[in-house]
């Protein structure tokens, strides 16, 4: 048995040889009492500091290591999914490289997974977070949830195992615009949850500004539904209505009393309120368009520059 590790990087030079050793040494004695060897395949997404280097340093030490080095930064997303296409893995572990994904649950997911669970799931908790966040998490999913056609849980991120047959299910589905978090839930098969305590960085900063926060929560509402187009579509129809029950209020008004100053407020009014869903519409419109003009094009969802791993297995 075979069991892969993909850990995305970017700009992780302080913490990547920490992760490196925290997984080797969890899973080279998990891997002699189960009987099983691992590879670990570092994705490097175009780090501007010494990531590479350290990864090629610890390729050279360990012929478990594997890599792959991109042309520029793709995105986590790109980096999730050459990760599945070169691995070799029966089973295949998905975690950050900031430790925030705790090497040491990997035997418990392991064990999981030879139970007959095609994904195990880990979910953490928000202790540790701002209040603010974790109010902001919960509101997005329950508002997601009420608009996308899969079923998204506030904790549950990347972190997981993948039997092969969901890794092969996930790599079928070839489209440019990924956002895994649906994916993951779209494909469905035998699923199980291990909880863990929310876990702080080991070293270097975030990378996920709030522009990149809001453009991955645009993501997950667009890629896998059509409620936004419907939802301009009754708010075009609201506003016929009212605007018919407006003129033919106005209309019997000049029939009883004559015609009368018309309001500044109300004129006002109107141009703002149906400018407004005007303009909403057509951003609604615009980001199903870019996204169908992006999946037309067919470009590959990354370039890689480069690699330790066989030619065979590049996409």
């Amino acid at each position: 048995m075979l069991l892969s590790v993909i850990v995305p990087c970017y700009n992780e030079s302080d913490v990547i040889e920490k992760t490196w050793t925290r997984l080797t040494t969890v899973i080279s004695e998990n891997g002699k009492k189960e009987k099983y060897d691992y590879e670990l395949i570092f994705i490097d997404d175009g780090s501007k500091d010494d990531t590479l280097a350290k990864v090629e340093k610890m390729a050279e030490q360990d012929r478990h290591v594997k890599y792959i080095s991109f042309s520029r930064n793709f995105g986590k997303e790109a980096a999730m999914y050459a990760g599945l296409t070169y691995a070799s893995g029966d089973g295949v572990v998905i975690m950050d490289a900031d430790l925030q994904h705790p090497p040491e649950l990997i035997p418990q997911m392991i064990s999981r997974w030879q139970d007959g669970y095609d994904q195990v799931i880990c979910k953490r908790n928000r202790k540790g977070d701002k209040a603010s966040k974790a109010w902001s998490a919960r509101l997005y999913y329950r508002l997601v949830n009420h608009l996308v056609d899969v079923e998204m849980e506030d904790g549950v991120g990347d972190f997981r195992l993948l039997s092969r047959k969901a890794v092969d299910a996930l790599l079928s589905m070839t489209e440019y615009n990924r956002f895994s978090k649906g994916l993951f839930s779209w494909i469905g098969f035998k699923q199980t949850f291990i909880h863990y305590e929310n876990q702080a960085r080991e070293g270097g900063s975030s990378k996920w500004s709030l522009k990149r926060l809001l453009q991955y929560g645009i993501d997950g509402i667009m890629s896998f539904n059509d409620k936004p187009l419907r939802i301009c579509f009754w708010m075009g129809g609201l506003l016929f209505v009212f605007g018919a029950i407006y003129l033919t209020v106005i209309f019997i008004q000049i029939l009883l009393h004559g015609v009368d100053v018309p309001g500044y407020f109300t004129t006002i009014f109107a141009i703002l309120m149906i400018g407004g869903v005007q303009l909403l519409s057509i951003g609604v419109l615009g980001e199903y368009i870019g996204r169908i003009y992006y999946e037309v094009k067919k470009r590959p969802p990354f370039l890689v520059d480069k690699t330790n791993i066989e030619k065979e297995k590049k996409p």
